[in-house]
């Protein structure tokens, strides 16, 4: 593809993306059964792919929000007849609430929180996934990845949510975001890399290089083990 192509393909997505979020208030009134979801429409697709084919027996959420996703996490479950969820966040913003899930409610970096959530995933024995959607900062992104990423098992997924921040204009007072998050994590291991096909499903995303999928001969231990 010539230069200009290219340039001209950047400006359109860009444009595209810009109006699009303009046009949604970035997703803040795209609901689930009536319910706020407050998520890109096109990644929920990627996410509901891939719990249909990694099947995790626990899905770990970190920020919960109104509770939307959650709720279309355990209805996914529900058809799928298999799965559970916990979801945190250090508020309760919602009334929801359904067999498959567990709310926690403090910060998804506390020891206590953390904890709870390693005893619960040291008594699967299936694929355990998680999806981190809460504070976007990078210090703070970069906190939940040491403390997350353990916990994945092997051929599952880390999804980190809105590197958009780092990548459209839209966003740039929030940043450093997830994106510069997710480059020091992949520097400190082997055992983790960008699923890309899976990144960039869509020609739009709000999760860029988000999606790290923790190799199948991986050498960290899992936190279940420590458990």
């Amino acid at each position: 593809m010539k230069l200009y192509d290219r340039m001209l393909r950047r400006y359109v997505h860009a444009l595209f993306f810009r109006d699009l979020i303009r046009a949604t208030n970035n997703f803040d009134n795209v609901t689930w059964l009536g319910y706020p979801v407050w998520q890109n429409v096109l990644d929920l697709w990627t996410i509901q792919e891939t719990l249909a084919e990694i099947r995790p027996e626990l899905l770990i959420e970190t920020g919960t929000n109104r509770g939307g996703s959650s709720l279309v996490y355990a209805q996914l479950f529900d058809l799928m007849h298999h799965g559970s969820i916990i979801t945190i966040d250090v508020q309760k913003l919602h009334d929801l609430c359904h067999p498959r899930i567990t709310y926690l409610i403090g910060s998804s970096t506390s020891p206590e929180i953390i904890k709870t959530v390693q005893t619960r995933a040291a008594q699967c024995v299936g694929p355990v996934m998680v999806i981190l959607d809460s504070d976007h900062s990078q210090e703070h992104v970069r906190s939940e990845l040491q403390c997350y990423a353990p916990i994945v098992t092997p051929g599952s997924y880390c999804l980190v949510q809105d590197g958009v921040i780092d990548t459209l204009a839209w966003f740039r007072a929030a940043r450093p975001g997830p994106l510069p998050a997710i480059n020091s994590f992949l520097q400190t291991t082997h055992d983790f890399e960008i699923d890309e096909k899976r990144s960039h499903r869509f020609l739009i995303t709000h999760h860029p290089a988000g999606w790290l999928k923790r190799k199948a001969n991986g050498h960290e231990t899992s936190a279940r083990n420590h458990s």
